[in-house]
C-alpha cells in the first residue's frame, strides 16, 4: 500500500516476501494440538505479574482444526502478562497462516474473531475475567482473515474462492445479522487479500491484495450501503497490513521492499500518497500498529526478526528512526501486532518462538524496550487484540 513507482520484481522474490510474512508451519506441518487449556504448558519469560493486578487483557486465537479457541492474558500495570484461560469460539480454525492482519477485534466489551476453518464469525463478551459466546454466523465468504467494526457494523474478509468483503448489523449488541446487499467482490479471484478495515469516520472500507499490488475502497453509506471496490495500485509490492492513524492518514507495509506507504483518503474513497515507500532496510515488513497519539507507526520484520519504527509527522509523512529504524529486538519470527488503548505498550505475535513478546513504548520518542515474552502458543495461534 505505499504509493511510488511499481518495479517489476522476479516471481521468485515475490514468493519469498509472502513465505517470509506467513507462520512458520503450513497446515501440513502442524504438531498436534495444544491444551484447550492456555494455562497448560504456557511459558512465562515476563517480570512477574504485579504491580497493582489486572490493568486489561491481550487477546489471540489458537485456529486449531480440533476447535478454535481465543487464549487471554491478564495485563499488568508494567504491561506484562499472564495467561488467562482458553474460551471455545464455538468454530474451527484452519490450522495454518491466515496472511492476514486483524483477525480480532476488541470493541467495548466484545471480542469478533474469525474462525477460518468453519467459515465463521464469533462474538465473545467479556467481562469477569472470561469470556463467552453470545453469537455465531457465517462468514458470507469461505476462509475469514480478517474484520473490523464501527459502530453497529461488521465487515469481514473472506479470503476463499472468489474472494469477498460480507456485511453484518448487530455488531454493537453483540448479535450479528447479515446485512443485504453487503456482499461484494474484491478485484478478482486469487488476490491474496491481507485484511480489512473500517476508515476512522466509518464512510470507507479498505481491503490491501498481496498477489496484484492493489488496494481497494469502498463507500460505506447510510445504514451500511456499500458500493465498490475502487481498484487502486499500491505504492510498492505486496501491500499487506495497515492502520489508520487517529488523523485519518492510512500507513501500509509493503512486503516485498520491506517498506511502509502512507496515503490520505480523499473523496469518493480516492487515495493521495503522501509518502511512498520508505524502507526500514530490512526485511518482510508486514503488520503495522499506530500509536493512539498519531505520533509514531511500527511494522513487524517477519523475516528479519525485529520490530522497525516510524515517525509520523504533520500531514502524515514517514520518517524512519535514527539507527536504522530497529526498535524491537527478540522475536524469532514477529506476525501480527497491537498497541493497548493507552499506547504504553506494543505486543507482537511471534511465530518463531510460539509466544507473544512484550514492549514498552518510551513516550516521546518511540523506542520500544524489550519486557520480556510468554510462550506455549499453538503454532497456529494467529491475530491480536488488546485492551
Amino acid at each position: 500500500m505505499k504509493r511510488a513507482a511499481m518495479l517489476c520484481v522476479p516471481a521468485a522474490l515475490l514468493g519469498l516476501a509472502l513465505t517470509g510474512c506467513q507462520d512458520k508451519q503450513g497446515p501440513a506441518e502442524i504438531a498436534a494440538p495444544a491444551s484447550r487449556n492456555a494455562n497448560a504448558g504456557i511459558e512465562q519469560s515476563a517480570v512477574p505479574f504485579s504491580e497493582g493486578g489486572e490493568q486489561g487483557a491481550v487477546y489471540t486465537i489458537s485456529n486449531e482444526t480440533s476447535g478454535n479457541n481465543v487464549l487471554r492474558f491478564a495485563r499488568s500495570a508494567a504491561g506484562t502478562l499472564t495467561p488467562a484461560g482458553s474460551f471455545a469460539t464455538g468454530g474451527t480454525g484452519n490450522g495454518g497462516s491466515l496472511a492476514s492482519q486483524g483477525a480480532l477485534f476488541l470493541e467495548g466489551r466484545y471480542l469478533y474473531a474469525v474462525n477460518a476453518g468453519s467459515n465463521e464469525i464469533s462474538v465473545l463478551e467479556t467481562g469477569g475475567g472470561g469470556l463467552h459466546v453470545v453469537s455465531k454466523v457465517s462468514s458470507g465468504g469461505t476462509l475469514p482473515v480478517s474484520l473490523t467494526v464501527h459502530g453497529d457494523l461488521l465487515f469481514v474478509l473472506n479470503a476463499g474462492g472468489s474472494g469477498n468483503i460480507a456485511g453484518f448489523t448487530g455488531a454493537a449488541r453483540g448479535s450479528l445479522s447479515p446485512l443485504p446487499g453487503s456482499v461484494k467482490p474484491l478485484s478478482g479471484p486469487a488476490v491474496g487479500p491481507a485484511e480489512v478495515a473500517f476508515s476512522p469516520e466509518g464512510e470507507t472500507l479498505v481491503v490491501t491484495e498481496k498477489n496484484t499490488q492493489k488496494i481497494d475502497t469502498y463507500d460505506v453509506e447510510g445504514h451500511g450501503r456499500v458500493s465498490g471496490p475502487k481498484v487502486q495500485n499500491s505504492a510498492g509490492q505486496t501491500p499487506y497490513g495497515f492502520a489508520f492513524s487517529r488523523y485519518g492518514e492510512l500507513v501500509v507495509s509493503e512486503a516485498t521492499q520491506s517498506s511502509l506507504s502512507s496515503y490520505r483518503l480523499v473523496h469518493d474513497g480516492d487515495l493521495r500518497l503522501i509518502s511512498g515507500q520508505v524502507p526500514d532496510h530490512q526485511s518482510s515488513a508486514c503488520w503495522v500498529a499506530i500509536t493512539g497519539d498519531g505520533k509514531f507507526a511500527y511494522t513487524a520484520n517477519a523475516a528479519a526478526h525485529n520490530v522497525s519504527g516510524y515517525r509520523l509527522g504533520p500531514g502524515g509523512t514517514l520518517t524512519l528512526f535514527g539507527d536504522g529504524g530497529i526498535t524491537g529486538t527478540g522475536v524469532m519470527k514477529p506476525l501480527d501486532m497491537t498497541i493497548d488503548r493507552n499506547s504504553d505498550f506494543l505486543y507482537v505475535l511471534d511465530a518463531g518462538g510460539n509466544s507473544i513478546t512484550t514492549y514498552r513504548i518510551n513516550g516521546g520518542k518511540g523506542s520500544l524496550s524489550s519486557l520480556g515474552s510468554v510462550g506455549g502458543l499453538p503454532v497456529s495461534a494467529a491475530g491480536i487484540a488488546a485492551n
